[in-house]
């Protein structure tokens, strides 16, 4: 198959003053797509037209992992010789020839052999992409965000009519009556099933009022719960910003959905149980804690008030005044014993001051002047008083001061000294 065509400037025989005709420009197309030659193409066949009286039967082959389908075309004998009968929704695995129609610019498949795809082989897909999607983490416990426990709000994606709504709103409402629930409807089987999931999941996703999205679905043959296990819902589940909650067939069936899923329910029913609580048991468990903490309560008023009585029962409270009452006493006999210790030592230190007080007394000046002995002052060369010591200080004619007990008087030095007399 050759490369696809690139920007690369057009030859020059393809010009705005020299263009291809149509003809020229489909016969190319045409030989480019010839040297295909024959292809092995898998898909999931979304339309069948099979007209009575006609040799060919026309069919949609759609990419169940992306928003892409093909027209092809087989002889209608072919199709009877499927067993069992294809039917809209059924994997095949198909043997055609790519064609280009010049007249109508159309491409299609011209298939001469068509393969249902076995159970085996789609449990052995299942089963790669669940290691896949397990390796990059989508399962691992840790991502799993809570369900709230009382939702404002719970988006609903199934099937319209169907046995699942009816068991997720009928229980989620004889559990909760007041439970607000948003409801998309989708196909849940076949070609369709995929994009619509997808788009409802994205729509609530984007809710506010939306606290929960739970996807439902009875149960159901591998081919049936397929889509469940188509790798784009599950990458979109796991990267929605709301918890998701499966609750798709029953109990042994394990889409891929319920490992990346927040919450995997094993039955519709099941999941109306745990995504809103029982007002009756709450209640009633309301009304258990109630009681609970009432006799909590009596309980340890009951301790407080015994600890209240004990403490009270104890002498110091018994009788309160009574130890103030004696450390009273007990103050001011210590005060009396300080008092008469203060005085005592205070007529010690006084006794010992009359007794320095008569000492000093007697060794001083005034009291060797009533004894009859007399201070004689002169007067020396710079003016000032000095005691005479000695009759080697005055001469003849000196005045002097003399002090005697009563008063001083003066007096004149009258001949020469006399020494030692």
């Amino acid at each position: 198959m050759s490369a696809e065509p690139t920007s690369a400037p057009a030859s020059p025989s393809t010009t705005a003053e020299n263009p291809w005709p149509v003809r020229t420009v489909a016969r190319k197309v045409g030989e480019w797509i010839n040297r295909l030659g024959v292809v092995w193409v898998e898909g999931q066949v979304t339309q069948i037209s099979a007209r009575q009286g006609t040799n060919t039967a026309f069919l949609t082959l759609r990419d169940p992992s992306a928003d892409v389908s093909m027209s092809v075309t087989c002889p209608m004998g072919l199709l009877r010789t499927i067993e069992p009968p294809l039917r809209e929704g059924a994997s095949v695995v198909v043997h055609a020839k790519p064609t280009f129609f010049m007249n109508r610019g159309s491409f299609s498949l011209r298939a001469n052999e068509i393969r249902a795809v076995g159970i085996g082989e789609l449990l052995a897909r299942i089963e790669r992409l669940r290691r896949l999607l397990a390796a990059e983490g989508l399962f691992a416990p840790e991502r799993k965000r809570k369900i709230p426990f009382l939702p404002k709000g719970i988006g609903l994606i199934t099937g319209r009519a169907s046995a699942a709504e009816r068991d997720v709103l009928v229980n989620a409402q004889a559990r909760w009556p007041h439970v607000a629930f948003k409801v998309i409807n989708t196909a849940v089987q076949g070609s369709l099933a995929v994009p619509q999931i997808l788009q409802a999941l994205s729509k609530l996703d984007r809710d506010p009022d939306v606290d929960v999205i739970v996807i439902a679905r009875g149960g159901g043959s591998v081919e049936d719960l397929l889509p469940f296990s188509d790798e784009a819902l599950c990458r979109a589940v796991s990267a929605a910003g709301t918890p998701v909650v499966s609750a798709i067939g029953h109990e042994p069936d394990t889409p891929l959905l319920d490992h990346v899923a927040d919450l995997r329910c094993s039955t519709p029913t099941d999941a109306s149980k745990r995504i809103v609580p029982d007002v009756r048991e709450e209640t009633q468990r309301v009304h258990q804690m109630r009681d609970r903490g009432r006799r909590a309560l009596h309980g340890w008023v009951d301790t407080q008030v015994r600890l209240l009585n004990q403490m009270r029962s104890r002498p110091v409270l018994a009788d309160p005044l009574g130890p103030v009452q004696r450390r009273s006493d007990d103050v001011e006999i210590h005060r009396e014993r300080g008092r008469r210790a203060m005085l005592t030592l205070l007529a010690k230190d006084q006794a010992e001051i009359a007794s320095a007080r008569a000492r000093l007394t007697a060794l001083g000046p005034a009291a060797t002047l009533e004894r009859g002995y007399a201070v004689v002052q002169y007067t020396d060369a710079e003016g000032n008083l000095q005691v005479l010591r000695s009759v080697s200080e005055v001469t003849d004619g000196a005045k002097l001061r003399v002090r005697v007990v009563d008063g001083a008087l003066g007096a004149v030095v009258a001949g020469e000294p006399e020494e030692g007399r």
